[in-house]
């Protein structure tokens, strides 16, 4: 493990003795959850085992923040457990949500692609596990295995596009239809029932005010596409949400 990878994973173990290594605090499962990941997706078996070495796993609270524009870019990171909101703050200093990343995602990307530099914030809302690898390693590993650099060409290029189609929402369409639209989304990854997005989560995903999120859902209520619940929304009628975002 490189000197900057352990820096970085100091402040995250104040619980373990510092003679521990990090292999030490490895649950015997994460074989298996590589397996799953679509940067590691197709790998043999074997070789798992060996990039096991340089694969650390560590935790972190709510409010760890892991970057943030113009830090340089070295570490890779791949989310096991929890969320991760990746943002911008406008020159207003408004936060801008880019995206709300989930288990088994990738990011810290532009330490292995080129770009010195990280462009967004990254930051856990809620309590997190993760796998960390160095740009070193990284770099050895996409090396020997070219297949895992078309699977992490693929990660970064869907996140560009969908970055892009983000500001482009939110320079051309009303708050309504960026709010359907996010709905829609939304329902998409999660189902009927989406929770662990505050009003003013929502607002900061759409570029508006929590008030005016609030109000819009209100009136979607009203018109019968959704049903505002504790801590969650359940949509009702999502191809009037659809229409309305102008994707019928």
């Amino acid at each position: 493990m490189t000197k900057g990878l352990q820096n970085l994973l100091s402040p995250w173990r104040k619980r373990e003795p510092q003679s521990q290594s990090a292999s030490a605090i490895v649950p015997p499962t994460k074989i298996a959850y590589l397996t799953k990941n679509e940067f590691f997706h197709g790998m043999p078996y074997e070789e798992l085992h060996a990039i096991e070495d340089n694969l650390a796993m560590t935790t972190c609270e709510k409010g760890r923040i892991f970057y943030m524009p113009g830090e340089t870019a070295e570490t890779l990171f791949i989310l096991k457990e929890g969320r991760v909101q990746l943002y911008r703050l406008t020159p207003e200093g408004r936060k801008m949500i880019l995206d709300t990343l989930t288990p088994g995602t990738v990011f810290g990307e532009m330490a292995v692609i080129g770009q010195g530099m990280q462009n967004s914030f990254a930051e856990a809302v809620e309590p997190c596990t993760l796998c960390v690898m160095s740009r070193r390693d990284v770099l050895e590993l996409l090396q020997a295995h070219p297949e895992t650099a078309l699977h992490l060409l693929n990660i970064v290029g869907t996140r560009l596009m969908d970055t892009e189609k983000r500001l482009t929402d939110l320079t051309y369409m009303d708050v309504a239809k960026r709010l359907a639209l996010l709905l829609l989304r939304l329902h998409e990854k999660s189902g009927d029932t989406i929770s662990g997005y505050s009003h003013q989560d929502l607002a900061d995903f759409v570029g508006t005010y929590r008030e005016t999120v609030t109000q819009t859902l209100n009136q979607f209520k009203q018109q019968g596409l959704i049903d505002i619940q504790r801590k969650a929304i359940v949509i009702l009628d999502a191809a009037a949400l659809q229409k309305l975002a102008g994707e019928a």
